[in-house]
């Protein structure tokens, strides 16, 4: 099964200096994008906020090639997006939001290029640590991300095989043909991700 279509860059390795920024730096620059992204107002704030952020990805090395690929499964979304924001609000609100999403985008990949996915787990148990107090528990927490981070592309990657297959049959405009395949293949990797779970003694809450 490919896994594509994921909206976020894996890991590269590297030793730039966005690579050894503290972990709560990234956390905050994350944060700080999805914030700007309610507070800007002009369109032409929101071009100059990617272009940075942009930049900042590719000082890590890990090229162009790749920040394309963390906005490509976008790109039949955003235009349909900004086309309907165009209609309800007009040009320059549309570009504002669409640019807004990319800055998003861009910077959650940036966090996930420049930092191993075990750490960046660590990291979300540490910050999820003080709300312990109040039940939570940080490594299911973390435990919780992890699986979503491995199924999306997986899901993804079910949904391309079983449209290219459809489509090889002809089939390509039956929506049996497509969605009840991805169906029972996300159901029995739902089930595959659980059994592993409870083989491990993650699958219940403890007493």
């Amino acid at each position: 099964m490919r896994g594509h279509g994921f909206l976020l860059a894996n890991y590269v390795p590297g030793d730039s200096l966005i690579h050894r920024c503290p972990l709560v730096l990234k956390f905050l620059l994350v944060f700080g994008c999805g914030l700007a992204s309610f507070l800007i107002v002009d369109w032409l704030v929101s071009a100059a906020v990617l272009a940075v952020m942009c930049g900042l990805y590719l000082l890590t090395g890990a090229g162009p090639r790749r920040l394309f690929g963390a906005i490509r499964p976008l790109l039949l979304v955003l235009p349909v997006i900004g086309l309907f924001q165009w209609w309800q609000l007009g040009g320059p609100t549309a570009a504002r939001i669409v640019l807004n999403i990319l800055v998003c985008i861009v910077a959650a990949s940036l966090l996930t290029a420049t930092t191993p996915m075990q750490r960046l787990l660590d990291g979300v148990v540490s910050l999820a640590t003080p709300f312990r107090r109040f039940g939570a528990d940080p490594e299911r927490f973390a435990l919780t991300i992890a699986v979503m981070l491995r199924s999306i592309p997986y899901i993804a990657g079910a949904f391309s095989d079983v449209r290219d297959s459809a489509r090889a049959r002809g089939l390509e405009r039956n929506p049996r043909a497509l969605v009840l395949p991805v169906f029972i293949t996300t159901v029995a990797f739902a089930r595959q991700t659980g059994e592993a779970l409870a083989a491990r003694g993650l699958g219940d809450a403890d007493d």
